[in-house]
């Protein structure tokens, strides 16, 4: 029998997805949040962390269904697809205003990890010696990262598994920015930008019936380096989600606080009025990195001024990004009601 209530619930599933896939593009940005906010987190780690030894014994005895059934497969099928979705589709949509409209895009982010603070903290009431330690301990790694310097770009192969392992952080971690990560990695632009545009004009020259990129040796090269990202993403994904679902199941108190203090700690990432700092030479050229891109050497702060209409737009945009996480938790509290 068609159950609406079950096909609305893969559409938000899908949804949630995009809106994690699209956190995850944007430096200082955590998809972790949107996940813990939506209040789905502890399924998702749970159900990652159920990609182990037995699933694998499923998966080659040939029981699929049970493989299916046991790694939570609907739940994981489509919110992946969700994110997929999101690198082509909004990821391409925020690269165009981050672009155009760069402070408002980093206004409504400011908004929303306000908004995730509030949502996350208000309902905690186990603050004490421990948990506000944990919580300090938090806050100051969060700041930390905020001020730290990019590398430069590297295209070794290692490096990128490496680089893969550490960027799903952002999907893991609340807090922890997995796209700010590899800008201080030196590898965003190659590994979030230039890649996701190679496979996207792939496919796109594949559904045409062009194949020519098969002779484009740079084009063949930047896959390669996706395929690489991707095989350590997936790595660590599941490695990340086995010590996450046991410290949520022992120490899920402390956990909550280190991520209360780390969120508010990256906010000085997300910090809407600053200044790109591009590294220069002696005669005040910028230097490029292999791809032509301007190498990136940190972010200069400033306060806003009150007297430009553009910062009373960005406060605007700031205060949408806190009404949808609380648009967030109303529609979680409002789905457990009518369940």
């Amino acid at each position: 029998m068609y159950n609406p209530r079950t096909f609305m619930d893969k559409v938000f599933l899908v949804l949630k997805g995009l809106f994690m896939g699209a956190a995850n593009k944007v430096p200082g940005v955590s998809g972790g949040i949107v996940a813990f906010v939506g209040g789905f987190y502890e399924e998702f780690i749970y159900s990652l962390q159920k990609v182990n030894g037995k699933a694998f014994r499923l998966l080659f005895n040939g029981r699929f269904n049970s493989f299916y059934r046991y790694v939570n497969g609907q739940f994981l099928v489509l919110l992946i697809f969700g994110m997929l979705v999101s690198y082509f589709s909004v990821s391409k949509l925020l690269d165009y205003f981050l672009e155009r409209k760069e402070l408002f895009v980093w206004a409504a982010f400011f908004g929303m990890i306000l908004g995730s603070i509030y949502y996350i903290s208000k309902d905690f009431g186990h603050w004490n010696k421990k948990t506000i330690c944990a919580g300090i301990l938090g806050l100051l790694v969060g700041i930390s990262i905020s001020f730290l310097s990019p590398a430069k770009e590297n295209d070794n192969l290692i490096f990128i598994f490496f680089c893969g392992i550490i960027s799903v952080s952002g999907m893991t971690l609340p807090g922890l920015s997995g796209s700010f990560i590899l800008i201080l990695l030196g590898n965003y632009v190659l590994l979030l930008v230039d890649s996701v545009n190679a496979l996207y004009d792939t496919l796109s020259e594949i559904f045409k019936g062009d194949f020519g990129f098969i002779e484009n040796k740079e084009r063949l090269d930047t896959l390669t380096i996706l395929a690489v990202f991707t095989l350590g993403s997936t790595a660590g994904l599941v490695s990340l989600s086995h010590i996450l679902s046991y410290v949520l199941k022992h120490f899920k108190h402390i956990t909550t606080a280190v991520i209360i203090g780390f969120i508010t700690g990256s906010l000085g990432v997300v910090w809407p009025w600053k200044k790109t700092i591009f590294k220069t030479n002696a005669l005040g050229g910028v230097f490029l990195d292999t791809n032509g891109k301007p190498i990136i050497v940190n972010y200069e702060r400033y306060f806003p001024d009150f007297a430009n209409p553009e910062t009373w737009w960005a406060l605007f945009f700031m205060a949408l990004g806190i009404f949808v996480l609380l648009g967030l938790e109303w529609y979680g509290k409002y789905r457990k009601q009518i369940k």
